[in-house]
């Protein structure tokens, strides 16, 4: 049987080392023709500014037969194979922003001239990503140039249009945000309840109209799970903490801005779901520091897994029957995070794009809420009873790491020089507090699942299942592959040492990480 955890690896197939709207398109083009020929063990594929990451599971598929794939196709637009042109999208905006009399100030100009200096262009769209959907736009015109805030806004507005140096955007769902706000998109660009949820794709050119007109309505969150299923099986009595439903989590959606999602501890959901016979990846419940109190409306065969909570009067890491109008409750535990319920027979949903996670950022799926019932999709096989080797925790985190895309020696010897101290957490990433780890910038990229990314601060914050998927700080560490369980258990405030693998030199770790892009036009 294979590992209950996959064997994340990855390289970017790089074609710049500026940002070159030439050289962009090409990184399109290679994602277009990978997408048409997906070899197996390729979990997704992440185009950015300068170039194209490629996430496959070791498992699966190597390293070297991913580069050998990549050549292949890299070849063929290098013998100049056409490429499929990108959409032209016209999106009606209402100049009306906070930020526009500053914009005007500071550039010279009149309200009425940022306006139109910003509207006249044809903006390629360079990446997609930050939150699904948020195009990334370029280039504005060199006379309305200017840096971002200082300090961010913790919350912009949903369909703000804004400018930051030489690029341009569209805040399409509420997030915290830096840039220069200029106005409000009048047409929703993303909607995880409509067929075609995205309105912009990577490679396409979009055009700003000054219009006026209402703001859309933010759409709403998209449900995971019928309201009134076939076969209910468990109604919520009172929410925990953060319960969510998951499943193996959302591939190939890397370029829409689209979270992995997925359980962070991989391992105690696989075996959840082995311990009621269920397939790996069989929709089930994760549950965070406090659990939920159910009501079972049926007979049905359940499992916990994990740390965080256990079962009262129940076992834990046992299958056990829960009949018809019995409770289900959950007692705390000092030691872990996330534990993991499962059904016999697993639970009823309604997948989007190939996937029942739930991606909060996302729209797509929420918390369960008391009065919520799940149901069941489909007879349950399991017997009460069935335990497997119990899953254990340490009293003292040790994480490893290997060379991460950006890696120093410098910075990894202060990742190792800790301990650090867990300041904060939720699905997208751990941040940490401890010696300052030397950071920096980078054109924006890939964020790997596992990557250590260090803020110019000195603040490294270890990225999981709903992180950004495009991001612009250095990360020069990655987390070992083994040690995924043991970091989603991590607590608030719990000190992690971290144990970083020197060996090689830079020039390796490079090496490792990147694959060169065969010149065209000269670029190295």
């Amino acid at each position: 049987m294979l590992s209950p955890l996959r064997n994340h690896g990855g390289v970017y197939v790089q074609f710049a080392d500026q940002i070159d709207l030439a050289q962009n398109v090409r990184v399109h083009a290679l994602h277009r023709a990978l997408m048409a020929d997906l070899q197996e063990g390729v979990t997704d594929l992440y185009p950015g500014y300068v170039n194209l990451y490629v996430d496959f599971d070791g498992h699966q598929t190597s390293a070297e037969a991913v580069r050998a794939w990549v050549r292949r196709h890299l070849d063929q637009l290098d013998e100049g194979v056409p490429a499929a042109q990108g959409r032209l999208i016209e999106l009606p905006v209402r100049y009306d922003g906070p930020d526009l009399p500053e914009v005007a100030k500071r550039t010279g100009l009149s309200e009425a001239e940022v306006v139109r200096l910003h509207s006249a262009p044809a903006y390629h769209v360079y990446a997609v990503g930050f939150t699904p959907g948020f195009p990334f736009l370029g280039a504005v015109d060199g006379r309305l140039r200017l840096p971002r805030h200082s300090t961010p806004r913790p919350l912009v507005a949903f369909n703000s249009v804004a400018i930051a140096n030489a690029q341009s955007c569209v805040y399409v769902l509420p997030s915290p945000g830096g840039w220069n706000l200029l106005g409000t998109v009048l047409n929703v660009i993303y909607d995880p309840n409509r067929e075609q949820p995205f309105l912009i794709a990577p490679g396409d050119t979009v055009r700003f109209l000054p219009g006026e007109g209402r703001s859309p309505e933010l759409p709403a969150a998209r449900e995971l799970w019928p309201s009134q299923p076939d076969c209910p099986a468990l109604r919520v009595e009172k929410p925990g903490l953060l319960d969510i439903v998951l499943d193996a989590g959302r591939f190939r959606q890397a370029h829409h801005g689209l979270a992995r999602s997925g359980p962070l501890d991989e391992r105690a959901a696989h075996f959840a779901n082995r311990l009621v016979v269920n397939p790996p990846g069989t929709p089930l419940i994760e549950l965070t520091l406090m659990g939920p109190v159910f009501i079972a409306l049926r007979d049905v065969v359940l499992a916990v897994a994990g740390f965080g909570m256990q079962p009262v009067d129940r076992p834990m890491q046992q299958s056990f029957l829960l009949s018809s109008g019995e409770t289900l409750r959950f007692t705390s535990t000092d030691r872990g995070a996330r534990a993991y319920l499962a059904v016999a027979g697993g639970l009823d949903t309604l997948p989007f794009l190939g996937s029942s996670s739930t991606d909060l950022l996302g729209r797509i799926g929420r918390p369960l809420q008391t009065g919520d019932i799940l149901g069941l999709a489909a007879a349950g096989r399991a017997l009460p009873g069935f335990a497997s080797h119990p899953l254990t925790l340490p009293e003292n985190i040790v994480l490893r790491l290997l060379p991460g895309p950006q890696a120093s020696r410098e910075a990894l010897e202060a990742l190792g020089s800790g301990p650090f101290r867990l300041a904060g957490s939720d699905r997208m990433g751990l941040r940490f507090k401890g010696p300052p780890v030397p950071g920096g910038q980078v054109i924006s990229e890939a964020t790997p699942h596992g990557a250590v990314q260090v803020t110019p601060d000195g603040e490294p914050i270890l990225l999981l299942s709903d992180r950004g998927r495009i991001g612009g700080y250095n990360k020069p560490a990655m987390l070992h592959p083994a040690d995924f369980p043991l970091a989603a258990q991590l607590r608030p405030g719990q000190r992690v040492t971290f144990r970083p693998d020197l060996s090689g030199s830079e020039a390796d770790w490079h090496a490792h990480w990147y694959e060169p892009a065969r010149p065209s036009g000269g670029i190295p």
